[in-house]
């Protein structure tokens, strides 16, 4: 994994910004401002919000919101798997347990 930091420069609604970043994480970076961009071009796009910080303000609530959402669904679907496999360690002990009746 490279450690070296270069200047990466992304373009977000046509205006350019240029980052120094590891050289390893740039891929992700530029993904990142292209995802942004696309965000931001659709809020512009919908005419109603007006201005570049508002439009960048609105992005960055819509996106932080998709972030913990999506963190929400992990964290649910890691204790619906943790209780299913509590389930089968209930199920198993029972059954377990009948075998041992029927000796």
């Amino acid at each position: 994994m490279s450690t070296e930091t270069s200047t990466l420069e992304v373009f977000i609604l046509d205006k350019s910004y240029r980052i120094s970043s590891p050289e390893s994480e740039q891929d992700s970076l530029r993904a990142s401002a292209q995802y942004l961009d696309r965000k931001m071009r659709e809020i512009r796009g919908g005419g109603k919000v007006i201005g570049l910080e508002r439009i960048a303000v609105i992005a960055a609530l819509n996106i932080t919101h998709e972030l913990l959402s999506a963190s929400r669904q992990v964290e649910a679907d890691t204790d619906s798997k943790e209780a299913i496999a509590r389930l089968i360690g209930k199920v198993e002990r029972s059954l377990d347990s009948l075998q041992g009746l029927d000796t």
